[in-house]
């Protein structure tokens, strides 16, 4: 029988239900405030006491609201805060399965896609579909079913709070763990981003093909393509994040294919570099160039990414060379329109001159005995003395190194990068000298001139 205590509660939850549903929008959102203030952090148990044993009367109230009104923004903003407190409240997962069985999730992944709603409450919307995603495999698994995936790489690439991306890539790197069914759905998601506009978007999606790395094991043929196109980002953070990626790729099946792709940026079409000048110019075809022009910061970037590749593996370094990267590497120094280039491409050139002899040959003979003394004297800064009658020629020298010769001296090279790291003292010395003729006096400590070495300068 029921206490008179007991039938008090109810009679409040009633007067309370009906109160909902008799009051119109301002009164409702009076009603959330006042919910919010007095739930938030509550548990299953404690909600359930607080509303007499009927809460899951007040969140199917809550959840068919917001199918009623999600598209308008009716107090949107405190309706899915109310329902975080449900789908949070610690042994409360009735509480999810009942939001699910409402339509929640659909709910929520269509408000990510409405361009009218706030920020805000699409950041919202993501919190409540990580706290059904963290319910456990089935959940995720209902997420991605629902086309979950393609939604929240949408908003990730075109949303514009960073606060909102940050939530999204978690939400992410949960749904591709732990979910084997939908994981390369994920990694394909996160790969569609690098062709985004947002230089955040990328940074955050190569971060997260980096860890998921170890989860999918093998690398998909279809990240070839965009990876090696972000390395055209002005953005420095997307070149380091992609460069990282890169790193951990040689170990995969599409390392021939991403090594292929790097030397062939360092010899871009030049009509991809040029265009012709307006027409009131009064030479109708002479060219100018673009600033920034995307093929040459793809270039730089490509250069730069093959010396820190050559540096980490001889076994890498050889095949760059059968797949005549040193004649892109002078390409690109002779590319007398952008300095990065120049630069970089002469850094990773000096790495395989030092460390492969046949290379120092070949080399030596393309540039001649001056050039090439200009080259070894001073590495870093011998392309400003170049003039451009050197520079086409480099560019125009085809240095082709036998296939046979560059097994033959693999293991040779490989002894040769021990012995280079048993002396890294002498190379280090070497190294900060050549940085001093460049940038000036450099005063660090031993130990801080071993970590600039190893970082790439």
């Amino acid at each position: 029988m029921t206490s008179v205590k007991e039938q008090e509660a109810i009679r409040k939850l009633m007067v309370f239900l009906q109160e909902w549903d008799s009051a119109h929008r301002v009164a409702r959102s009076r009603i959330l405030d006042n919910f919010i203030k007095s739930n938030n952090g509550k548990t299953e148990p404690e909600l359930e006491l607080e509303f007499s044993q009927g809460a899951s009367l007040f969140l199917a109230r809550l959840t068919v609201w917001l199918r009623m009104t999600y598209m308008y923004n009716t107090c949107l903003d405190k309706l899915l805060k109310s329902l975080g407190i449900f789908l949070s409240a610690a042994s409360g997962r009735r509480y999810v399965i009942e939001f699910l069985e409402i339509g929640g999730v659909l709910i929520l992944l269509e408000i990510l896609g409405l361009n009218h709603l706030k920020e805000e409450d699409k950041r919202e919307s993501v919190k409540l579909l990580q706290l059904i995603a963290d319910a456990g495999r089935k959940y995720k698994e209902l997420i991605c079913e629902s086309y979950g995936v393609r939604s929240l790489a949408e908003f990730l690439a075109t949303s514009n709070s960073a606060e909102a991306q940050e939530d999204v890539q978690v939400l992410l790197d949960s749904l591709g763990r732990g979910n084997p069914k939908y994981q390369n759905q994920v990694y394909k998601g996160l790969v569609a981003v690098l062709q985004c506009a947002s230089p955040r978007a990328q940074q955050l999606a190569l971060q997260m093909l980096r860890v998921m790395q170890d989860v999918v094991g093998e690398a998909l043929s279809v990240l070839v393509e965009p990876v090696l196109r972000v390395l055209g980002s002005v953005h420095l953070e997307v070149q380091y994040e992609a460069i990282q990626l890169l790193k951990a790729l040689m170990a995969r099946e599409v390392r021939p294919a991403l090594l292929k792709g790097l030397v062939a940026l360092l010899m871009p079409p030049r009509k991809k570099a040029f265009t012709f000048r307006d027409e009131t110019t009064k030479d109708p075809t002479a060219l100018c160039l673009r600033e920034p022009v995307l093929v040459y910061i793809q270039q730089a970037a490509a250069a730069k990414v093959i010396g820190v590749l050559a540096k980490e593996s001889a076994e890498v370094a050889e095949e760059l060379i059968q797949l005549k990267v040193v004649h892109g590497l002078m390409v690109a120094v002779g590319n007398l329109d952008h300095v990065a280039s120049q630069r970089h491409a002469s850094i990773s050139l000096e790495y395989l001159v030092h460390t492969f002899p046949f290379v120092e040959e070949c080399v030596k003979k393309a540039l001649g005995h001056t050039l090439f003394q200009h080259f070894m004297d001073s590495p870093e800064t011998w392309y400003t003395k170049m003039d451009p009658v050197q520079a086409v020629e480099l560019a125009s020298n085809i240095v082709d190194i036998p296939r046979e010769t560059a097994r033959m001296q693999s293991t040779e090279v490989g002894t040769s990068l021990t012995d280079l790291s048993r002396d890294s003292h002498n190379f280090t010395t070497s190294f900060c000298l050549s940085v001093h003729r460049t940038y000036g006096e450099f005063s660090g400590s031993e130990e801080d001139q071993d970590a600039l070495v190893q970082n790439n300068f």
